[in-house]
């Protein structure tokens, strides 16, 4: 995914919805992590730290990659 609406200034954000469909072969009660690597022109941020198995994921590491936990069929 690429944000092309021109500059985004410091001040502002913007969110990005993503939709997936995924196998049944995933196992529900873990997490799935989605490595990123944001551009901009002051350089390169590399958000693609995912934790060892058995381990949580912690927002202190210096570029924890976003994640989503996988919950059981309703």
């Amino acid at each position: 995914m690429a944000w092309s609406g021109g500059k985004l200034a410091d001040k502002n954000y913007d969110e990005f919805i993503m939709q997936t469909v995924l196998t049944d072969k995933l196992k529900a009660n873990t997490t799935l992590y989605f490595p990123v690597v944001q551009e901009c022109e002051t350089g390169v941020r590399r958000w693609i730290e995912i934790p060892t198995e058995g381990s949580s994921h912690s927002h202190e590491g210096k570029s924890p990659a976003p994640g989503v936990k996988l919950l059981p069929k309703p």
